[in-house]
């Protein structure tokens, strides 16, 4: 991107240096006095034109250089645009990558959690299955309830879309 700056820079020093050439060039050498007729100053332009042919053609040659190298900054300008997009996405798609890198963390952290707490949910359940007979026996009523609905939550994915869903333990 740095280049095509420097090469649009040095595009515009370029023009820059032709339009004082051409103003050089355009300034009026016809020498009419405030009295002089309007017939008379067409003439004495006119004059001037037919003497000076070959500066007419190099004014022209000037415009056409000028209009060129327009064209060459104006597709340069296209290309730094587009660079530019592109560089954008690249970026986006690299914090993207670097988002779900941590988001990946988080998931298998959240999973490993996950497990750890129906392991100690079934420890419990355990506990809970030993004890209620006796619990019954004395305070008649249950040690613990809820069991068939205790979940927790599991990160998965299919490549592309993450779900988090509620696992029964």
């Amino acid at each position: 991107m740095e280049q095509i700056q420097d090469e649009m820079a040095a595009l515009k020093s370029q023009i820059q240096i032709l339009l004082e050439e051409r103003a050089a060039l355009t300034i009026n050498n016809v020498i009419s006095a405030e009295n002089d007729s309007p017939q008379a100053m067409v003439e004495a332009y006119r004059r001037q034109a037919r003497e000076n042919a070959q500066l007419s053609v190099e004014l022209q040659g000037i415009d056409a250089a000028i209009a060129a190298l327009e064209g060459q900054i104006k597709q340069k300008q296209g290309k730094l645009v587009r660079s530019q997009v592109a560089s954008k996405e690249l970026i986006q798609q690299q914090e993207l990558e670097e988002a779900k890198e941590v988001a990946q963390v988080h998931a298998q952290r959240i999973n490993q959690l996950a497990a750890e707490l129906a392991a100690e949910v079934r420890f419990l359940k355990a506990c809970a299955n030993q004890l209620s007979p006796m619990y019954w026996q004395i305070y008649y009523k249950p040690f613990i309830t809820g069991f068939k609905t205790i979940s927790v939550p599991y990160v998965r994915s299919d490549g592309e879309v993450w779900t988090i869903v509620n696992r029964i333990v």
